[in-house]
């Protein structure tokens, strides 16, 4: 059994039913202007409905797929050095939610909190997220704030005074071009305030086979989470896509330090896209996702660019991750 058939196996068995869920309004616009774009894309962010996110989660363990536990192991052996530099009464800020196991780390440590405050655009991760965290630490204060940390926004003026440190782990940063990071790192900046700290996660450049075995894995994981990209679209707006005439891509850019991934077309086929057709031809691509790796001086000079003063940094004895300490002097 190839990848693609193994993907379509994943997708077929687990994939939820859901015929009569209403349209996703923003989805749908993001799929009717990218598909209309040469080359076609779709941006990263719906890779993440539910059953795009359980994918992702199986991905975390494979062996090949090093980020995550290589991250987690960072945090794990300097949660302490984190704690010694924040104040008392400090609130930790994540931007976005996700599964909560690195900020666990960080709020396992972080014992003398103000508070943990989650800025996410969806209510609902939102709500998922803050439950499951003031569950596991009762005592700990849990703000929710729905708000897109990519654009500016104002935190509720009880948080003006209180000094902040920052939390985005993931390295999602690396799924933005580098002007697009720069803008984020300094929307951030803007949010946290003056004096507050960031902890930052962020894939180092490496050898192309080990980049190319963490996004195209033998178990068909990482094709099905691509592929599932398409069947969302089927089971959330209706459109007609057949997901056994794509297959799941993976290139690596050196030159750039960027791994690609893509939905390639294995025929000519048409189509139906919300009253649109269309057209593709055999080998065309449909760009998913960027992930952009840097080496640690690179990054710093990115940060800096932000406004950021780079502090330390943390990485893995293998040198394939790194964690960033990023300071808001002025």
């Amino acid at each position: 059994m190839n990848l693609t058939s193994k993907a379509a196996t994943i997708l077929d068995r687990d994939a939820p039913r859901d015929p009569g869920k209403p349209a996703d309004l923003e989805f749908a616009r993001a799929l009717i202007k990218g598909l209309g774009n040469d080359p076609k894309s779709i941006p990263c962010r719906f890779l993440y409905d539910k059953r795009g996110s359980e994918l992702f989660e199986q991905i975390t363990e494979l062996p090949e797929y090093y980020p995550t536990r290589t991250e987690t192991a960072i945090l794990k052996a300097y949660a302490e050095e984190i704690r010694e530099a924040t104040p008392t009464g400090a609130l930790l800020f994540e931007f976005g939610s996700g599964s909560s196991t690195k900020t666990e780390i960080l709020l396992s440590a972080l014992d003398r909190l103000a508070g943990y405050v989650a800025i996410d655009i969806s209510p609902s991760a939102l709500e998922e997220a803050t439950g499951r965290l003031a569950r596991r630490f009762p005592e700990l204060a849990v703000y929710p704030v729905v708000g897109d940390f990519s654009a500016s926004m104002k935190l509720p003026g009880e948080f003006a005074s209180t000094p902040k440190l920052g939390f985005f782990p993931g390295s999602t940063i690396g799924n933005l071009k580098p002007g697009e990071a720069v803008d984020l790192l300094a929307n951030m900046r803007e949010i946290l305030g003056t004096g507050s700290r960031l902890i930052i996660g962020a894939d180092l450049r490496k050898d192309r086979n080990i980049l190319l075995a963490a996004y195209d894995d033998p178990q068909g994981i990482t094709a099905a989470f691509n592929l599932n990209l398409l069947a969302r679209a089927n089971r959330d707006l209706n459109t007609s896509f057949d997901v056994s005439k794509f297959e799941h891509l993976a290139t690596y850019d050196s030159k750039l330090g960027r791994i690609d991934m893509s939905l390639v077309s294995k025929t000519a086929q048409t189509v139906r896209v919300l009253g649109h057709e269309i057209a593709f031809a055999k080998g065309e691509r449909i760009h998913t996702e960027h992930s952009h790796k840097y080496d640690i001086e690179a990054f710093r000079s990115l940060a800096k660019n932000a406004g950021w003063t780079p502090a330390r940094v943390w990485t893995d004895d293998k040198a394939l991750f790194s964690v960033h300490e990023l300071r808001n002097r002025a």
